[in-house]
C-alpha cells in the first residue's frame, strides 16, 4: 500500500493499522498519513468555504460546508443503483436541500413539518439504499444546517447557483468513481422495495418523521440555533443496525451525545477564557485537525463544539452560546431517544400481532 492510499483511509482504520504495524517505519507512515490527512482536509475546507463566501455571499458558506462533506463522501459511497439514475437523483437532492428550507420558512410550523418530512424521506430513499454507508446522516446533516440558516431573495438565488456548481463538481467525481457499479439496478426497483415489512423502510420513516417533528417544534418555539437540536436528534435517529436491540444502541449513543456536548462546551469555555482573544480564530482549524484523529462518537461530539461555539459567540457571547449548545443538544437527544423508543415499541408490537 502506498502513502496516497493511506491518506484515503478513515481515522479508525489508520489507528488500527498503527497498532498492528510490525515495524517502526510502517507505524510512522500511518501516523504521518493520519496527521497529513487531517491538515489537508482543514486547508481544503478553509479554501472551499472562503471561496464560496466570496462569490456567493457569506450567508451561503453553510452550503459550502455541506458541499465539502458531500464532496469527501461521493468518492467512496454510491447510491446503490445505476449511474444514470444516481446522477438524476443527486440533482434532485441538491435542489431539495435548497428549496426545502426556503419553502418551510414561508409556512407555519404545522405545515413546515409536512415539508420537512417529505424532503427528508425523499432524500433518504434516494441516497440511503445502503443505510450503513452513512449517506442518511450526511444529507440530512446538510438539510438541517440549511434549515437553521435560511436565506431569501438574491441570496437564495446565489444559494441555488452554489448548489448547481456543487452538483456539477460532485457529479463528475461521482461518475468517475462509480459509473461501472450497479449497472443493472434501476432506481424504480428501489421504490418497489419500499414496504412497511422492510427494516430499511421502517428506519427511513422513523428518521424522516422524528426529525421533521423536532424541526417543526423548534420552529414553533423559535428556538435559537435550532440546528444543534436537529443534529443531536438526527445522530440518534440516523443510526442503522442489523441488531434487533436498536433501543439499547440508541440509549448508548444518547448518553455519549450528552457527555460529548457537556465536555466540549466546558472545554471551549475554559479555552475561550484562558487563551488570548487574538488566538481565538485558531479554535476552528485546530478543532478540525483534532477531529481527524477522533474515532469515538462522544469525542467527535465534543470537538465539534469548538467550531460551532466559535461562530455562536460572535452573535450571543460566551455564556449564552455555551448554554444554548448544551440545552439544544439535550433537547435534540432527549427527543430523538424518546421518539425512537416509542417508534420501536410500536413497530415491535405490530410485528408480533
Amino acid at each position: 500500500m502506498n502513502f496516497y492510499d493511506s491518506l484515503q483511509m478513515d481515522p479508525g482504520i489508520l489507528k488500527d493499522k498503527i497498532k498492528k504495524a510490525e515495524t517502526k517505519k510502517e507505524k510512522n507512515k500511518y501516523i504521518c498519513a493520519m496527521v497529513l490527512r487531517s491538515v489537508l482536509i482543514v486547508i481544503f475546507s478553509i479554501l472551499l468555504i472562503s471561496t464560496a463566501a466570496t462569490f456567493f455571499g457569506s450567508e451561503n458558506s453553510v452550503l459550502a460546508v455541506s458541499l465539502l462533506c458531500i464532496l469527501l463522501s461521493v468518492r467512496f459511497v454510491d447510491f446503490g443503483y445505476c449511474i444514470k439514475d444516481s446522477l438524476v437523483n443527486m440533482g434532485i437532492v441538491f435542489c431539495l436541500l435548497v428549496a426545502g428550507p426556503a419553502i418551510s420558512e414561508m409556512l407555519p410550523p404545522i405545515l413546515s413539518i409536512l415539508v420537512h418530512f417529505s424532503v427528508v424521506l425523499i432524500i433518504l430513499v434516494m441516497t440511503s439504499d445502503k443505510p450503513h454507508m452513512g449517506n442518511g446522516g450526511l444529507y440530512t446533516f446538510s438539510y438541517i444546517l440549511l434549515v437553521g440558516n435560511p436565506v431569501s431573495g438574491d441570496l437564495l438565488v446565489k444559494r441555488f447557483m452554489l448548489a448547481l456548481t456543487g452538483y456539477i463538481v460532485c457529479g463528475l467525481i461521482f461518475y468517475g468513481k462509480h459509473h461501472n457499479k450497479n449497472k443493472n439496478i434501476r432506481f424504480i426497483s428501489i421504490i418497489k422495495e419500499f414496504k412497511l415489512s422492510s427494516k430499511k423502510c421502517l428506519w427511513q420513516l422513523q428518521f424522516a418523521l422524528g426529525l421533521s417533528l423536532l424541526l417543526g417544534i423548534c420552529e414553533f418555539f423559535r428556538l435559537e440555533r435550532m440546528m444543534w437540536a436537529g443534529f443531536a436528534c438526527a445522530s440518534l435517529l440516523g443510526s442503522y443496525s442489523s441488531s434487533a436491540d436498536v433501543i439499547t444502541q440508541t440509549r448508548e449513543k444518547f448518553y455519549q451525545r450528552i457527555i460529548g456536548a457537556l465536555l466540549g462546551s466546558g472545554l471551549f469555555a475554559l479555552a475561550y477564557i484562558i487563551v488570548p482573544v487574538k488566538y481565538h480564530s485558531f479554535f476552528g482549524p485546530l478543532g478540525g485537525i483534532i477531529l481527524g484523529f477522533c474515532t469515538e462518537y462522544r469525542h467527535k461530539t465534543a470537538i465539534n463544539c469548538f467550531g460551532a461555539l466559535l461562530i455562536a459567540t460572535q452573535i450571543y457571547g460566551l455564556k449564552t452560546s455555551v448554554w444554548l449548545r448544551i440545552i439544544n443538544n439535550i433537547i435534540g437527544a432527549v427527543f430523538g431517544y424518546g421518539f425512537s423508543y416509542i417508534y420501536q415499541k410500536i413497530v415491535t408490537s405490530k410485528s408480533k400481532a
